[in-house]
């Protein structure tokens, strides 16, 4: 098959010819029919996650046709149309058992703990656990937009946010998850406030609901755009979520948020960067709640497939960009620099 590999951290990859991947016990290979192009993969390419060992296929949401299905695997076969969570659980560790498959102790994740969906076929294991089926009225390129970024922003906002109708989300950062977390908390009834430095970005997240839009680039660092949010929002925000992941936007979360307001990490703090101070004092003085979010397990879809197909949430008009496997080495180098909002789409 033709994949996007490297083979160090921080090498430009190519696109080459590797091996057919083969269906493991109780997993399946899918062929790729969409794959986003996210920035988890830009940090993974970094060398930020202990788990990749190069050489390496980057790639991590996708959506695609069941092509093998291995030993012991039921309820599922050639042909059927699918995605999978980024996190994709044993089934059978504690967590799991408790239904947080999100947080699996034994975890794989595609383009992470093996080789990913910059390709033409990826390995899904435990298939049983983490296969997700597609409705017929879904196509490709909109599933894949749900792996990683849309299926994180809805469980962050809804689920560890418990967002309220009338309350003020603010979110820092419209990239991908960014912006898809601020149609789903406009879609509840939320009042949005968006942060970038990016005019088209905040353009998007006008049209994806926003009701106020912040310019991070026109405010002297993280104090001045929490107060720039408080002021927007008549005392703080009630919900805020770092969608970025910089020190700087995880503080402007924090210091943004009133009384007992609630924060949640979405963005990546790799801790290869650095750990950031974060404003303990306003978390002990407001009660603040700090919270992280990581993905969505695959059971909690049908809610948000739902939402999609009811045409509540629509995230394929965050599909700014289609590219091949071709394309993607450029796409990815360039993923170190603000970008103009929406998702990448690769069509393998």
């Amino acid at each position: 098959m033709r994949a996007v590999i490297f083979d160090e951290f921080g090498a430009r990859p190519e696109v080459r010819e590797v091996a057919d991947p083969a269906p493991p016990a109780e997993g399946v290979v899918v062929r790729v029919e969409a794959t986003g192009l996210c920035r988890s993969d830009w940090h993974g390419w970094q060398g930020h996650d202990p788990d990749i060992r190069p050489p390496h296929v980057p790639g991590h949401e996708f959506a695609g046709v069941i092509t093998a299905v291995g030993a012991g695997v039921r309820g599922w076969r050639a042909g059927d149309r699918v995605t999978a969570p980024f996190v994709c659980a044993c089934g059978r560790c504690p967590a799991c058992l408790a239904g947080d498959q999100q947080v699996c102790e034994r975890q794989t994740q595609p383009g992470f703990t093996h080789w990913g969906s910059f390709a033409e076929y990826v390995v899904v294991h435990h298939a049983e656990v983490n296969l997700v089926r597609l409705p017929d009225d879904l196509d490709h390129p909109t599933a894949a937009a749900l792996g990683c970024r849309f299926a994180t922003a809805f469980r962050a906002v809804v689920h560890q946010g418990r967002v309220a109708a009338g309350e003020w989300v603010a979110v820092h950062g419209c990239g991908g998850v960014g912006l898809s977390a601020v149609m789903i908390a406009a879609a509840c009834g939320a009042r949005v406030v968006a942060v970038d430095v990016s005019p088209g970005a905040l353009e998007l997240a006008r049209a994806c609901g926003a009701a106020v839009c912040l310019d991070g680039a026109a405010l002297a660092g993280p104090d001045a755009v929490a107060a720039a949010v408080r002021e927007a929002t008549g005392g703080g925000a009630h919900l805020s979520l770092d969608a970025l992941g910089s020190h700087a936007t995880c503080v402007a979360s924090i210091a943004g948020l009133r009384r007992r307001g609630r924060h949640v990490q979405v963005g990546l703090l790799p801790p290869a960067q650095g750990r950031p101070a974060l404003p303990m004092e306003l978390v002990i003085a407001y009660e603040l709640a700090v919270l992280g979010s990581h993905g969505m397990a695959a059971h909690a879809y049908p809610e948000l497939l739902r939402l999609v197909t009811a045409g509540v949430l629509r995230p394929a008009e965050l599909i700014t960009r289609t590219i091949g496997l071709d394309d993607v080495p450029e796409a990815l180098a360039a993923m170190d620099r603000p970008a103009a909002g929406g998702m990448t789409v690769i069509r393998p």
